[in-house]
């Protein structure tokens, strides 16, 4: 089985009020705001439509399978 290594970004750490860091393999970081119900991406200000995070979370099942 092989396993894919991607790099963690230091430069996002912990924020207060949202869950997260979450790094994709893709090289995308969000964060999940709880209150927002929606996940937040710092590069952009601004929220990640839900269908492309569903494209994003498909990509770590993906290398899961591989």
């Amino acid at each position: 089985m092989a396993y894919t290594v991607w790099q963690h970004d230091t430069r996002y750490g912990a924020r207060p009020g949202l869950e997260g860091p979450f790094h994709y393999p893709s090289g995308a970081v969000l964060y999940y705001d709880p209150v927002a119900g929606q996940y937040y991406d710092p590069r952009t200000d601004w929220y990640v439509d839900r269908d492309d995070v569903a494209v994003l979370q498909a990509q770590i099942f993906d290398q899961l399978r591989a």
